[in-house]
């Protein structure tokens, strides 16, 4: 990554970490595509994660494959809103982290 990529970022890695609304993610993996490092992982839901979602949610789930997003590497995140503005399900919203 050159030193330019790092204006297009808002804050010291781990100051904001993403959350993903797994009642709407649809692991188009979008997120993962954009950001610059590396902080998404798409992957198949564990029979567990896939019992604890609501029943409609687990239809669309296996609808899209049974995979989500999920913030492996939250903590490199810089803010700069590049997944929460590619996210076609609005599913990613980023925190403070704390």
């Amino acid at each position: 990554m050159s030193d330019s990529d790092d204006t297009e970022c808002r804050e010291p890695a781990g100051t904001f970490v993403p959350q993903i609304d797994a009642l709407l993610c649809e692991g188009k993996a979008k997120c993962a595509e954009v950001c610059p490092y590396g902080v998404f992982e798409i992957r198949k839901l564990t029979g567990t994660e896939r019992a604890a979602l609501p029943f409609l949610t687990r239809l669309k789930v296996a609808a899209h494959g049974g995979k989500q997003s999920f913030a492996t590497l939250a903590h490199e995140c810089r803010a700069c809103r590049l997944c929460v503005d590619s996210c076609p399900e609005d599913a990613i919203r980023l925190a403070r982290a704390g």
